[in-house]
């Protein structure tokens, strides 16, 4: 299989094999475990239709896995989500955001999926300087910079369905540059909510996907049980993209 993976892909190979060898000292050799099937099986998907499967995945169970779902939508290009939506209707026979929207118990993070999903359909392709400062002054003044104390769901909500992920990056870039900290650090000052808490996250993966992938691993890894879920969800979505930066990251940071 090696032979057909190419750059990041052989980082995939090492951590199937690492499994490997954790069921030979386990007493299990010749038996492949199911982490390992299952992250086989993934791989040898096609692309779309293995984040449509990942969606799926996320959607069903117990509490959906809304980070499984916004890193689907952060993570792929604009025409690649129009092809999951397209591979998850074919597969399941279902909408894709019809079917996050209708998730129970609801949650903030479907109102930022929903507007992400919609930034897909709708951005331009260029990004701009003078949109991203005027992006980045609205976001203080909805947040830190409000003497509410809370942030404005429906500005940032706004900002998110109209503006491309290579935007949006570019608008927490020039947050820092003007403001001199992270906007995910502001959102920490305003009032706790679910919202802000799955800002939080979605901000931090657009700012620098290679560390939060890295906290990602770091996290499935620390405790006394491997979160192997998400540490093959990782490995698989991410070994053809960017693998090699998170790695970089993560020996930088653990």
């Amino acid at each position: 299989m090696a032979t057909k993976i190419h750059g990041d892909g052989d980082d995939l190979v090492q951590f199937l094999q690492s499994t490997d060898m954790n069921n030979q000292r386990n007493g299990t050799a010749g038996a492949m475990s199911p982490e390992m099937s299952s992250a086989l099986s993934l791989f040898m998907l096609d692309p779309r239709e293995r984040d449509a499967v990942l969606a799926r995945q996320a959607l069903e169970q117990g509490e959906t896995n809304y980070r499984a779902l916004v890193e689907i939508f952060l993570g792929r290009k604009s025409s690649h989500v129009q092809l999951i939506r397209q591979a998850y209707q074919r597969k399941f026979r279902r909408q894709l955001e019809q079917d996050i929207i209708n998730s129970e118990p609801p949650h903030a993070f479907q109102r930022i999926i929903v507007a992400l999903a919609t930034s897909h359909k709708a951005h331009q392709a260029d990004v701009s300087q003078h949109l991203a400062k005027c992006d980045a002054r609205r976001l203080y003044e909805t947040s830190e910079g409000s003497s509410s104390g809370a942030i404005e769901e429906a500005v940032v909500l706004e900002i998110v369905s109209k503006r491309s992920i290579p935007q949006l990056k570019l608008s927490f870039l020039s947050y820092r540059h003007i403001y001199g900290h992270d906007y995910s650090e502001s959102l920490k000052k305003v009032s706790a909510t679910d919202f802000a808490d799955a800002l939080r996250m979605v901000v931090k993966c657009i700012s620098n996907a290679p560390k939060y992938y890295a906290k990602m691993l770091y996290t499935s890894l620390k405790g006394r049980t491997i979160d192997k879920s998400t540490l093959t969800r990782v490995m698989v979505s991410r070994a053809e993209l960017d693998m090699s930066e998170i790695r970089r990251a993560f020996k930088r940071k653990y």
